[in-house]
């Protein structure tokens, strides 16, 4: 070295200096990421438990997939689930040296650099089906810098992570498991996430059932998931899906024949739309998110005492409520319905609520709403009553308009008054309901308000009376754009379908169903004022029986039953004990069914007259697992005994007398051609602007609301708008269906049983309800008019 000249020592010196510069580089990336000053780098002990957003799906009894509930609509599958016309798809697209390489493929990146940088030619991404699994699980810094050298240098280091993420992940991970992991985390667009979910969503099959076609559309889409969408651009899909199958091709994982027959397919698709609003049993499961994720109750959050009441009982009594909060992870952290891939168990039998949604837009679609349109056609004041002044449509379409979300998201905006009422007056495009289909349109939002409000709504529930299993449940005549929930959201007025519990009382203290008593007016003082229920004319002065008069819902019965049974004594002895926990007011008009209560309660009290006088609580869930199938949590009915068997005996023959000749026997009998024994009650409420009908069978009790958004909608002709119209059609329908299949467990053959050592006879060989088989009509309640 002595005889080296001075220069040349330094020129040496240099180009060591230069040849170490990216050996120190390294170093210095190590020794910073080490310590964090790059930005967050997975530890291993992350990668044993990478975070991801997992879908929870609730499923129905009979195991279908109900929908899910997700902020990325993703689910996991192992390995051994998929298909392997996807893996091979997969490596021959995406990352050929994926077996033989630890993460980083040097052969492949150094290709990119001289193609990309030197070549200025596309040779693809470098990026190894490892290091793009890295970037999934761990994205990027998105920060947008204008100085250019600073967003290459941000590159450099993202680069260097993934590379560090993608060793690491090599050393944690097989690679089938990476492999099965990518592909449960990548985007398939269509807000659908992870490889189960896509092959459900684009073709209708499993992750283990794709075909090679199928296969390679998938594979195609991980590119550019809208542009390669086989949805919105079909024929750039299918360019995409041809890549792939030459790729498939060209690493022999495909045959010149087989390429040759597959890549002149055209892309045939099963494309169902994932979202909250599509599926079976949707208002179910927003009333299943709603009540999981809720908070313990905290008095000052709520301005209403009563409510805070009753979500402090649900909290203490009901499991559900509440249940990610009182369910804890093993880290100590609440569950997140939209992120940790609970699997919920319900009770919903999907053939049932099939049926139940069915029933509502035939009847809703094919009959009423029609009827509804003739009815108010010409009416100045449609959709309203035509008892409407005015000013009071002004209130209502303004309460309304106050309601809405768009008025909600101005205020909190900080828009001025008068411009949300130039918003609301200014037509826009927009798509609306209707039971045609979906129609584009310009209208103002106001006019929209207004629209909605022609549409009459909907809600039926059955429940297995035995096991307090819903078994369906149906919330409205469409999620998507009636999301209001009347089975457990809030109360209508009942009407007559409160009688029963009347009947229940005197039964319970020793009348028979064949009692007589005279059809005469009923007088009441009411502090200073006298009152006379109305009833109808109809038998007027005629010694009936008691099951007579419930049968034709004759007021005067009723009224004559609460003489000798005072209110305090049906609430606190019957209703009460049947589940009814809405306020009832303890009063005479009790019998007009004036208070407002649930479908969901009255349901469940019906369900004791065929559970053998048990009450026994509607459920929904029986099963909680965590993403893996761990049981987190089981559920089971309570019940309490609320009246005798022999009661509830007796009240059954009751109401099996409004089917066989009351409110009921036309239709159910006649036009719905139904044989199978059942009891049922029709309800109609005050300006008839509530229609109910309850039916009870052995094995499925269920119950029907029928009505306007505001009361004020209604029809205006007692025919049209009692509830033997407007509700016990739905039931109708609902029931052929349900009798119609053998595999539900709900035949015509069903019996209910008479209670050990009952005697008591029940022909009532006197009674005058033949006279309802010379009548080829429905016998209308008039219980509607409060005097």
């Amino acid at each position: 070295m002595s005889n080296i000249p001075r220069r040349w020592k330094k020129y040496l010196i240099f180009l060591w200096g230069i040849y170490s510069i990216p050996f120190l580089v390294l170093s210095l990336m190590f020794i910073l990421l080490g310590k964090g000053k790059l930005g967050y780098v997975p530890t291993f002990e992350d990668l044993e438990n990478p975070k991801n957003n997992l879908a929870s799906e609730v499923y129905s009894a009979d195991s279908v997939l109900l929908g899910p509930f997700y902020l990325e609509n993703r689910t996991y599958v192992d390995f051994d689930d998929l298909s392997l016309n996807l893996v091979n798809a997969l490596i021959a697209t995406e990352d050929i040296r994926f077996h033989r390489h630890s993460g980083v493929d040097a052969r492949g990146t150094a290709r990119m650099l001289v193609k990309s940088v030197l070549l200025r030619q596309d040779a693809g991404g470098g990026s190894t089906i490892t290091q793009q699994l890295a970037k999934n699980l761990y994205p990027r810094d998105t920060t947008y810098y204008s100085w250019k050298i600073r967003r290459y240098l941000k590159l450099g280091v993202s680069k260097f992570k993934e590379w560090n993420t993608s060793v690491k992940l090599e050393r944690n991970y097989t690679k089938n498991e990476i492999l099965v992991m990518y592909l449960n985390t990548v985007s398939f667009g269509h807000n659908t996430y992870g490889i189960k979910t896509a092959c459900d969503v684009f073709f209708d099959t499993s992750s283990d059932s794709v075909t090679v076609e199928q296969a390679a559309v998938l594979v195609g889409l991980l590119k550019a998931p809208t542009r390669y969408s086989p949805v919105k651009n079909p024929g750039r899909s299918r360019s995409r899906r041809n890549i792939v199958l030459g790729q498939m091709l060209k690493y022999e994982f495909l045959t010149e024949e087989e390429f040759d027959s597959l890549s002149i397919l055209p892309i045939e698709l099963n494309y169902r739309v994932q979202d909250h609003n599509v599926g079976l049993a949707t208002y179910l499961r927003q009333y299943l998110a709603k009540i999981m994720s809720k908070d313990k109750p905290e008095r000052r959050e709520y301005f209403m005492f009563s409510q805070y009441e009753k979500d402090s009982i649900q909290w203490a009594e009901n499991p559900l409520f509440g249940w990610t909060h009182k369910n804890l992870k093993p880290d100590g952290s609440p569950y997140n319905i939209y992120r940790d891939g609970l699997r919920i168990y319900t009770t919903i039998d999907s053939k049932l609520q099939q049926y139940a949604e069915e029933s509502v837009v035939e009847h809703l679609a094919g009959n009423l709403q029609e009827a509804f349109y003739l009815e108010k056609e010409g009416s100045p004041a449609a959709p309203f009553s035509e008892d409407l002044e005015k000013e009071q449509i002004e209130r209502l379409i303004k309460r309304s308009t106050r309601n809405s979300e768009r008025y909600r998201r101005l205020r909190n905006a900080g828009v001025s008054m008068d411009s949300i009422e130039r918003s609301f007056n200014t037509p826009v495009e927009m798509i609306v309901f209707s039971w045609e289909g979906e129609k584009d349109t310009i209208m103002s939002p106001l006019d929209s308000i207004i629209w909605y409000k022609y549409f009459l709504r909907a809600a039926i529930m059955a429940m297995d009376p035995k096991t307090g299993y819903v078994r369906a449940y149906v919330g409205g005549p469409n999620f998507k754009y009636f999301k209001y929930d009347p089975i457990t959201m809030g109360g209508r007025q009942a009407g007559s379908i409160f009688k029963p519990f009347l009947y229940t009382l005197a039964m319970q203290e020793g009348a028979s169903p064949c009692d007589k008593v005279i059809n005469v007016p009923q007088t009441f003082i009411d502090r200073d004022s006298i009152w006379q229920p109305r009833s109808s004319k109809r038998y007027l002065g005629m010694r009936v029986t008691l099951r007579f008069g419930l049968a034709h819902s004759i007021n005067n019965i009723s009224a004559w039953l609460v003489k000798q049974y005072p209110p305090q004594a049906i609430v606190d002895d019957v209703i009460k004990k049947m589940g009814v926990r809405s306020f009832i007011m303890p009063v005479n008009s009790i019998i007009y069914g004036t208070s407002d209560v649930t479908l969901y309660e009255m349901v469940g009290a019906y369900s004791t007259y065929a559970n053998k006088g048990v009450y026994i609580e509607p459920i929904f869930v029986t099963r909680i697992e965590d993403k893996n199938g761990n049981l987190l949590s089981t559920f089971q009915a309570r019940q309490s005994e609320a009246i005798s068997e022999k009661t509830a005996y007796l009240m059954v023959d009751l109401l099996k007398g409004v089917v066989d000749g009351g409110t009921a026997t036309y239709r159910i009998r006649t036009v719905y051609e139904i044989e199978a024994e059942m009891g049922g009650k029709t309800g109609t409420t005050q300006n008839h602007s509530d229609g109910w009908y309850m039916g009870i069978t052995p094995n499925l009790v269920a119950g029907v609301w029928v009505g306007g958004d505001d009361r004020s909608i209604h029809f205006d002709q007692m025919s049209l708008g009692q509830g033997a119209n407007m509700a016990l059609p739905i039931y109708g329908l609902f029931m052929q269906k349900v009798y119609a299949d053998s595999t539900r467990g709900v035949t015509v053959l069903d019996k209910f049983e008479k209670p050990p050592n009952f005697n008591l006879i029940l022909d009532c060989p006197d009674d005058i309800s033949g006279v309802t088989n010379t009548f080829d009509y429905e016998l209308w309640e008039e219980d509607f008019k409060m005097p």
